[in-house]
């Protein structure tokens, strides 16, 4: 299921990599291989591959993730382009990023 993308560019997952403490939690519960570790630190390296589940950011210890889980960026694209009207998921709203 690795090679399954959505929408490029739209996913809202952010990482605070000055906050994260290496732990690899994400890692072990991301379903798309998003992150990596490296030099002691998590790191995105599949942004696109993001299904924003959420199961990153509910897990991590010290909350060095969001993302709006649920139908996210891509979902708010889709809408604006069916409703003729501004697409908009609300992301830059709740930017968590440190």
């Amino acid at each position: 299921m690795r090679d399954q993308l959505y929408l490029s560019d739209v996913v809202t997952l952010k990482l605070c990599e000055e906050t994260c403490n290496g732990c690899g939690i994400c890692i072990k519960v991301c379903p798309h291989e998003v992150f990596e570790l490296s030099g002691r630190k998590a790191h995105i390296i599949r942004r696109d591959y993001c299904m924003e589940c959420g199961a990153c950011s509910l897990n991590c210890p010290v909350n060095a993730i969001s993302v709006n889980s649920g139908v996210g960026c891509a979902a708010g694209i889709i809408n604006g382009i069916l409703r003729n009207s501004e697409p908009t998921c609300g992301c830059n709203e709740n930017s968590n990023c440190c």
